[in-house]
């Protein structure tokens, strides 16, 4: 930025202010105002005789007033610019943008924006082409050369994304493009976080064809993210992290939300100073921390300070139970021994206080436990059995551990999974090995599936399951002659377990091993709502459909058309640009993919030192003002007052004005404004009507017009989802439209389409009161408009509050003619115009089709299908159908449906065509649904 204030485009025009003395002597002489006199004409005669005829000067005001005027206009062509900026070096073949757009970008995107904005004008106004890429893109993103305006609109239709940055393959694609272009700017717009190979990846933009550098940074890195959410014994331990060497002291604050975004818990944390770890805890009831969804850092917008949750950091309380009385001298010999050192870290643990079952179950069952173990319980108390087996019905999961009590008991089919034999089977019996058993393969469709086998367990004594049908089904995990080591079985909505070994290391070492843990922590798993659906993913290694989203400012937002299904693995899953942060799954069952994890940490971005010049900027808005504009209409305005001035000198304004004199002089002030306001605003010739041959064309085949809402994005996925109708009508129906066209209700002309699609976004502009009216008018004269707003899941995890698109629609609808709405009924056109629809789905499902109502929809048995001639003016849903139709240019579809279901999309197509073809044939169809009772009334 310039020390000066004040600078000029163009100072050489400034010496027109030397010719303002000319300009003050030629305004002073004006005609003298006539006089007005009364008879008697000696009088008149008399005053000529004696008064000499000489120049009138004008007033001194007016003269100032006009050199005013004129030294406005002089600076105005000067270009003044107040505050100005320095010119940045783009100069060079040309200018390389490469933009960091990750999450760490979101907080201050805007400045950034700002920043790049300013290098791509200095490179317009050299005439230096422009290269621009964003490293957290897709790879096969284009990235020029583009001219200036190209350039600006790339850069303005970007947006940060949840992921990390990909230096490295975006700089070498940049230094790519350069190859052709040596002595070219490269301007690094950086997040200021240091990653991986970002040191070979500078080497290979900066090493050959850099001519000059522009390194734009952050004054510091002040970003604060959310490593751990751990649910521990005594509450939700929390970790944040910030860039090292801070010396100064920080607290942040933690909210924990629950699946309707209602803040339930907070929680400070500390950084020392110099600490770059902070730690804090939540301390709260487990009841209330298994509501947790979502904890969030307050007052960072960003994706790295928020932590969405799934049910593998809920707890659940399990019940211990055991026959056996507890040794405290040898506690190694207890059955619950290794069950509660397995369990203690992810799971409440409760014993009951007496050791009778009679009383034991019952006040285990009191404190609701998800989970009980029993460790070889025998016979069950007749008087507690039916409560028990109630609470396994109603969703429970039991575990039991085989022993001598358990061998020796009955079969009881309500609390087993499977039917037992008497006895026990061990080494030396009537049934015995040669030597121990070891554990086969998990089977491919239990719980323990991606567990790998314990090759190191062997078992010596087991209680052995009758052969029947579906052993095999029920086997979780099997010895190597195949004889069951685990079995299960779903009863009611709960889970019957049945470990065929003792709890403690007597029959087999497989308590003593790592596998244990792992085993009993899947079966707590199990018996949460969600934790079967996401076992039987993991185990399966199916993929998981995009759920909801962590989008770059850290809020939880609906599936992006960018998310593709997620497939579990072990181990941490890289977030990508397909797989960005978020809940993968379904309703029935949700994965937890999060940005950060425990060993992440926030290192600065250090500049590389390269040989050629560097200038360093900071990332700003252009505060510089171009005062063209304001010099300009200020001149208008004092010519506006000198015209008054003369008309006022000139005797207008008096008694018996020269009225014809005043309308020539007020007509020649409104030509004059109207030419100058009409070469400012090119924009009202687009006003005019189409010509005979644009109406010709527009009309020579049907065309589904849409919405252009200003949005890249959403015009893109409107014009692929029309696509998409088009060819699925052309392929299923006689009719054969033209391409989908994009209308601006503002200008365009809208009577040459029987349909517009219009697909609400609150990021988009309101369109305004005279566009609004141009739709009403359309609707009025036979036009239909399909209101999309897209919101079916747009309200958060579980949310009932209204969204944004709907309020916009709200908005909208708040000015248009807008007749009573219902949901399309049963025995409506719509449902039977081509294809037998009971309901309209689109990407989504369950929003209802919404039309014009019938004139008795209060009464189902007596109303008419339709009300008039036409058909209904307006149609409104949230299921987004453009989403549902988009294709490719290979006519495969775009986007996944929610859920991930083929059938969807193709009830989805079929809702577009019954929707065209109501649309096309109106009361012909409704009276064809009607023939019976039409022919019936004729004969009558």
């Amino acid at each position: 930025m310039s020390w000066l204030p004040l600078s000029f485009g163009a100072p050489m025009v400034l010496c027109g202010l030397l010719a303002l003395p000319v300009i003050w002597w030629l305004l002073r002489l004006t005609p003298p105002k006539p006089q007005t006199e009364v008879f008697p004409p000696l009088k008149i005669l008399a005053r000529v005789l004696k008064r000499e005829e000489t120049p009138q000067q004008s007033p001194w005001w007016l003269t100032l007033l006009r050199l005013l005027m004129a030294a406005l206009v002089v600076a105005a062509l000067a270009e003044p610019v107040f505050n100005p900026r320095e010119k940045l070096p783009t100069e060079g073949a040309a200018l390389a943008l490469v933009i960091d757009n990750d999450w760490a970008s979101a907080a201050d995107w805007s400045k950034r924006v700002a920043t790049a904005e300013r290098l791509i004008a200095d490179a317009g106004s050299n005439g230096v082409p422009v290269i621009i890429a964003f490293t957290a893109e897709k790879a096969n993103a284009e990235i020029g050369p583009f001219d200036a305006a190209a350039a600006l609109d790339r850069l303005r239709a970007a947006r940060p994304r949840p992921i990390p940055t990909d230096r490295p393959a975006v700089y070498a694609r940049v230094a790519g493009a350069l190859q052709s272009m040596p002595g070219a700017s490269v301007a690094v717009l950086a997040d200021g976080l240091a990653a991986k190979g970002d040191e070979a990846a500078f080497n290979t933009l900066l090493a050959k064809n850099a001519a000059r550098v522009i390194w734009a940074s952050a004054d510091r890195l002040s970003l604060t993210g959310l490593t751990g959410a751990d649910n521990q014994v005594d509450g939700f331990a929390l970790t944040a992290i910030r860039a090292p060497g801070d010396p100064a002291p920080a607290q942040v604050t933690a909210g924990a939300f629950d699946d309707k975004g209602r803040r339930i818990a907070d929680a400070t944390l500390t950084f020392a100073p110099g600490e770059a770890t902070a730690t804090g805890t939540m301390t709260v009831p487990f009841e209330l921390r298994n509501d947790f969804a979502s904890i969030a850092l307050d007052g960072e917008r960003q994706a790295g300070a928020v932590r969405v949750l799934d049910e593998s950091s809920k707890r659940r309380r399990v019940g211990l139970l055991s026959q056996a009385e507890a040794d405290q001298a040898q506690p190694l010999l207890s059955p619950l021994y290794y069950i509660r050192r397995a369990l203690q870290p992810f799971a409440d643990l409760v014993e009951p206080s007496s050791a009778d079952l009679a009383d034991a179950i019952p006040q285990i069952l009191d404190q609701k436990p998800a989970m009980i173990i029993m460790a070889d319980i025998g016979t069950i108390p007749a008087q507690v059995r039916q409560r028990l087996v109630d609470w396994v019905d109603n969703g429970g999961t039991l575990v039991r551990f085989a022993g001598s009590r358990l061998a020796a008991a009955g079969n009881d089919d309500d609390l087993l999974p499977v039917r037992l034999r008497t006895g026990e089977r061990s080494l030396g019996g009537a049934l015995s090995w040669t030597t121990p058993q070891p554990v086969t393969e998990f089977p491919k469709a239990g719980p323990f599936a991606d567990l790998a086998p314990p090759t190191e367990v062997t078992v010596s004594r087991q209680v052995l399951a009758e052969p029947t049908p579906d052993i095999v089904e029920r086997t979780w995990a099997a010895l190597a002659d195949g004889t069951p080591l685990v079995t299960g079985l779903k009863k009611g909505k709960g889970t019957l377990v049945l470990f065929h070994v003792t709890p403690e290391a007597t029959w087999s070492n497989l308590p003593i091993s790592g596998s244990f843990v792992e085993m009993l922590r899947r079966i707590v798993q199990l018996s949460r709502n969600q934790g079967a659906a996401i076992a039987n993913a993991e185990a399966a290694a199916t993929s998981l459909a995009p759920y909801r989203m962590i989008s770059a400012d850290g809020s939880l937002v609906p599936p992006t058309p960018d998310a593709r299904p997620l497939v579990p693995g072990a181990g941490a899953l890289p977030v990508t640009f397909d797989n960005p942060p978020g809940l993968y799954g379904s309703e029935t069952g949700v994965f937890a993919h999060n940005l950060l994890d425990a060993a992440s940490t926030f290192q600065p971005l250090a500049r590389p030192q390269i040989t050629v010049p560097v200038t360093t900027i900071q990332y700003a808005f252009d505060e510089s003002r171009n005062l063209k504009g304001a010099l300009v209409a200020a001149a208008l305005v004092l010519m506006l007052l000198d015209t008054l001035a003369v008309l006022w000198m000139g005797g207008l304004f008096s008694r018996r004005p020269r009225r014809a004199g005043a309308v020539a002089t007020t007509a020649a002030i409104l030509i004059l404004a109207g030419a100058m306001f009409g070469q400012a605003d090119p924009a009202r010739a687009d006003d005019a009507k189409p010509s005979d041959d644009v109406a010709i064309a527009a009309i020579s085949k049907t065309r589904i017009a849409y919405v252009l809402t200003g949005v890249p994005g959403d015009d893109s996925i409107s014009r692929a989802g029309l696509e998409g109708l088009t060819r699925f009508l052309i392929e299923k129906t006689a009719l054969e439209p033209g391409a989908p066209a994009g209308v601006d209700i503002s200008k365009d002309e809208l009577s040459f389409y029987p349909l517009i699609y219009w697909p609400i976004d609150p990021a988009a502009p309101m369109p305004s009161q005279a566009a609004i009216a141009r739709i009403d008018a359309y609707m009025q004269q036979g036009g239909t408009v399909l209101f999309d707003t897209r919101d079916q899941f747009a309200n958060g995890i579980g949310a009932d509050s209204t969204s944004p698109a709907t309020e916009r629609l709200r908005d909208i609808l708040g000015n248009l003619n807008v007749p009573p709405l219902e949901p399309v009924p049963a025995d409506h056109v719509l449902t039977k115009s081509f294809f037998i629809l009971p309901e309209f789905p689109g990407r989504f499902s369950g929003s209802p089709l919404w039309v014009e109502a019938s004139l008795d929809a209060s009464n189902a048995d007596n109303r008419p299908v339709r009300t008039g001639d036409g058909v209904s003016p307006i149609m409104i849903t949230a299921n987004d159908f453009a989403g549902a139709w988009a294709v490719d240019e290979n006519g495969d579809p775009l986007l996944p449906t929610v859920p991930n279901d083929p059938m969807q999309r193709v009830y989805a197509l079929r809702a577009g065509v019954n929707i065209m073809m109501y649309m096309l044939t109106g009361n012909y169809k409704s009276d064809q649904v009607h023939v019976p009772i039409l022919l019936e009334r004729l004969g009558q």
